[in-house]
């Protein structure tokens, strides 16, 4: 039992990603881990961005909504310029007929785990990639990213001189964030 107390929770590193795929934050925050450079950084923003964009291609569409009618037309190749009106027409969000259409759930990689450490991205209906990484350990690793998506809005959406898809220099959200990860 007391093994399991002295589990220590951390918190590396957290990473913004614009929807361009540019990294636009990053803050380390556990001291000692090996130190990466900005280019490191900005190849795993890049890298990450795009497999994120490849995973949310190649998961699977829906099945099909079953047809009002299960009896083919005889007649169908006398009648294929005039449209079905029995058939219900598509809804939005589905893909049927135009591929380059987004699905709303598809979500791409949310979690990725190892026994070293686990990311948790969360992206914004805009976009933005927000990057966590934790300890393996840590719990509810999803409530914090987005605690810290609701700082990201917060400080730096309402403040007047930050300039959309630039890099994040705003005080006021580095507090907030490090006050929020960094706990004793």
């Amino acid at each position: 039992m007391a093994a399991v107390a002295a589990v220590v929770v951390v918190v590396f590193a957290l990473l913004i990603i614009n929807k361009a795929g540019g990294l636009i934050y990053t803050r380390t925050f556990a001291p000692g881990l090996q130190k990466l450079d900005s280019n490191d950084y900005l190849i795993l923003a890049g890298t990450f961005h795009g497999i994120h964009a490849i995973s949310r291609s190649i998961n699977p569409a829906p099945p099909p909504p079953p047809s009002s009618s299960t009896t083919p037309n005889s007649s169908s190749s006398t009648t294929t310029s005039q449209p079905n009106t029995q058939a219900p027409p598509q809804p939005p969000s589905s893909t049927a007929g135009n591929p380059t259409r987004r699905r709303p759930h598809t979500t791409g990689i949310e979690s990725l785990e190892s026994s070293h450490f686990r990311l948790t991205c969360f992206q914004s209906p805009t976009g933005v990639k927000f990057l966590l990484f934790t300890s393996p350990e840590q719990p509810n690793t999803d409530v914090v990213v987005r605690r810290c998506y609701e700082m990201y809005g917060d400080y730096v959406m309402k403040n007047p001189f930050y300039s959309l898809e630039m890099p994040i220099r705003v005080e006021k959200f580095d507090r907030g964030v490090a006050g929020y990860l960094v706990r004793p």
